[in-house]
């Protein structure tokens, strides 16, 4: 089982090179970053964690330009999102920007995906949340589209061009990962037709993640990675996960300045 760490970088916490060296200093295989473009003042969407927004929330840095940071001081960390909010994204920017960090990492970029939780944030971007799934389908196919064709073109119901040049291509073969963020009643339908990966939330819902994991492969008929994501740092955890059959544990790392990432990071690295 591979062990990498999910986390908020924002401007109040270790910064990302800082960050990068050490997770590789330490042995962990991945870094996966929580995104969010801004968090409306005036929210009615409740947090799925708990009744108060953590401030973590509003103040992160952009995912991407944190990994290319982090890439650039590190030889084998892999670099993803977790997750990317593709509903707020352009797909033909967000097919450069993977493409590029897979360019400029040497092959180590990994896009997790979901269509997100604060419908007052997706609206300022123009997304309607109750047709977010089908455009969140339809974003992602267009991505992997750019990325592996010459002359790529989508036409469906929200992305909608003709013929294009995009590049870079990535260096990954297809092409980067997508790991599918949730675990609701669609999700393994997602996974089983445009996903290379599931990526649930531990407690999420994961309470009979061995079955889940038995269904989810049984409904895409192929063995799908399983990357379990804000996993606890605990021993008990770390072996629960192994049995259900999870192909990567996600620790949680909080946000906070370098000397306390530092030592939290060292107290998860006896469980690698």
């Amino acid at each position: 089982m591979k062990f990498g760490v999910s986390t908020f970088v924002t401007d109040e916490g270790i910064a990302p090179a800082a960050l990068g060296r050490a997770l590789e200093e330490r042995g962990f295989g991945s870094l996966f970053l929580a995104e969010h473009t801004h968090i409306p003042v005036k929210r009615e969407s409740p947090w799925p964690g708990g009744a108060e927004l953590p401030r973590i929330y509003y103040r992160t840095l952009d995912p991407f330009v944190v990994l290319s940071a982090v890439a650039s001081v590190t030889e084998r960390l892999r670099l993803g999102t977790g997750i990317a909010l593709v509903v707020q994204r352009d797909p033909i920017i967000l097919a450069k920007e993977v493409a590029s960090l897979d360019l400029v990492s040497g092959g180590r970029a990994v896009l997790g995906v979901g269509a997100g939780w604060n419908r007052e944030e997706m609206r300022n971007h123009g997304t309607e949340p109750k047709t977010r799934m089908r455009l969140l389908r339809e974003r992602v196919l267009a991505v992997k589209e750019l990325w592996t064709s010459e002359e790529a073109e989508f036409h469906g119901e929200f992305v909608d061009f003709d013929p294009v040049f995009s590049y870079p291509k990535p260096v990954q073969d297809p092409h980067p990962p997508v790991l599918i963020g949730g675990a609701g009643p669609t999700t393994f339908d997602r996974v089983a037709e445009f996903g290379d990966g599931w990526m649930p939330i531990y407690g999420r819902g994961t309470d009979a993640l061995a079955a889940q994991i038995a269904e989810l492969r049984e409904r895409a008929g192929r063995r799908v990675p399983v990357t379990v994501f804000a996993a606890p740092g605990k021993p008990e955890a770390v072996a629960a996960l192994a049995d259900a059959g999870a192909d990567e544990v996600l620790f949680n790392l909080r946000t906070e300045p370098e000397d306390e990432t530092l030592r939290h990071l060292d107290r998860l690295a006896r469980l690698l």
